[in-house]
């Protein structure tokens, strides 16, 4: 389905103007010739983007994307300003309205067409965000926490220039609300991300002795700075390299000369927009990790395990390496429960999960099954390893002082038995054999024959 635009021009000559050249590059487009009807059919359209222009009667562009970006379910939606006026002045409060760009009349086709497509792929991803956040919140593995209002300050900014006079404005305007590091080479711009995460990288396209855009482009491949915005700063006569910026995925640039209001207007949204992704994404990793996790240990569940285990003896099979499991249970566990309460069965079991952690290898997998019971996982590991690690843990638990009722512990040891041996097989064996423990008095460990 093409992306669907929303015109809105009290001009028809303009509307027309605008609506050819964008169906001819496919989009679904879309009029309004007032402010009033415009937010109507963006609450009832949703459109994927909106050309809006700024002098209109009754209710200005302005007023317009106020409305719209105090809406919590409009205010994704991409605005691009349209308008007559050039001073920095309108370019700068329309920025502040929650505009993302502002293009001045008569519109340069290539560079409108260059700004839709980059607007419209940052909305695809937002979508994507937004849904993944909207499943979760469904199936609760959220909360619904309100985003909080965010200045766009107190970020850590790179500025990438290598003329020393627009580096020093630049610093001098950011550095008032942030952290602002200025470097004058590419080489140092991609060994520039440390420790700190950066909110927002600008980048001059005219470096001295190497192309800028080669440098975006690398800066968008590495792992630590791949959704960072980058902000570019272009000559004015370099509309096409700004263009092809655009389409290689920097999300802003800023003219040369720098206008400082300007500036903060533009690093600001940027940095904005960049926290709000990081706060969904980070939602969906969480939402992710409740999904294969444990809530009360910390452990991963029965759901990972199963994936995990699947994988590993099928890989560990076919290359003839030793994998051992363990069953581990805790002896008596409802009387803990009864003589005590629920909330120290849960102590209990929140230790045990701790102990585990402690003396399992980083290479071993620990995971809640059920109830009291647990399983590790340990690859490249006999069973003579894995009742070594197991008669550590088994000694641990029970000399543990970490909780009010005194355990112990009873486990099962299995190891995998050749190329066509399964997860299930394993499992079971291993479960065997922990019920071979309980009947031999508990607090012990007991290895499957054979």
């Amino acid at each position: 389905m093409p992306a669907r635009v929303l015109v809105v021009d009290d001009h028809q000559l303009n509307v027309k103007l605008l609506e050819a050249r964008l169906s001819s590059e496919y989009y679904d487009v879309i009029t309004a010739a007032d402010g009033f009807i415009a937010l109507e059919m963006v609450r009832e359209r949703r459109p994927d983007i909106v050309l809006l222009d700024i002098m209109m009667p009754g209710m200005d562009g302005f007023e317009v994307c106020r409305h719209m970006k105090a809406d919590p379910a409009l205010e994704h939606i991409p605005v691009i300003m349209v308008t007559a006026l050039r001073d920095p002045a309108s370019r700068v409060r329309g920025l502040e309205a929650g505009a993302d760009d502002f293009l001045t009349k008569p519109i340069d086709d290539i560079a409108l067409l260059a700004r839709v497509r980059s607007l419209l792929r940052m909305k695809m991803v937002l979508d994507e965000l937004h849904l993944r956040d909207y499943t979760n919140l469904q199936l609760g593995a959220i909360d619904d926490g309100a985003f909080t209002a965010d200045s766009g300050a107190d970020a850590h900014i790179l500025v990438v220039e290598d003329d020393a006079d627009d580096a020093a404005l630049i610093e001098s305007v950011l550095s008032r609300e942030n952290a602002v590091r200025c470097v004058n080479t590419a080489e140092a711009a991609l060994n520039a991300p440390g420790d700190e995460p950066l909110d927002l990288i600008i980048v001059s396209l005219e470096l001295d002795g190497y192309d800028g855009l080669r440098l975006c482009s690398q800066l968008r491949s590495h792992d630590a700075t791949r959704h960072v915005p980058l902000l570019m700063l272009v000559d004015q006569d370099h509309t096409q390299r700004m263009v092809k910026g655009l389409d290689l995925g920097i999300n802003d640039y800023l003219y040369k000369p720098i206008e400082r209001n300007e500036l903060i207007a533009r690093a600001r949204s940027q940095i904005r927009h960049k926290r709000y992704q990081d706060r969904l994404r980070n939602a969906y990793r969480r939402s992710v990790s409740l999904a294969l996790t444990d809530s009360l240990t910390g452990l991963y569940n029965r759901r990972y395990l199963t994936s995990h285990l699947a994988s590993l003896v099928g890989r560990l099979a076919a290359e003839g390496k030793p994998l051992a499991l363990a069953m581990v249970d805790i002896d008596h566990f409802k009387a803990v429960n009864d003589t005590h309460g629920h909330a120290a069965g849960d102590d209990v079991l929140r230790e045990l999960a701790r102990l585990l952690k402690r003396f399992i290898r980083s290479s071993d997998l620990a995971a809640r099954l059920g109830g009291e019971e647990f399983v590790v996982v340990m690859p490249d590991t006999g069973v003579g390893g894995a009742e070594a690690i197991t008669s550590r843990l088994r000694r641990a638990v029970a000399d543990s002082t970490g909780v009010k009722a005194p355990i112990t512990v009873s486990i099962g040891v299995a190891e995998l038995q050749g190329p066509n041996d399964t997860p299930e097989r394993l499992l079971r064996r291993a479960d065997d054999a922990l019920y071979e423990a309980k009947r031999g008095g508990r607090n012990r460990v007991i290895a499957a024959a054979g």
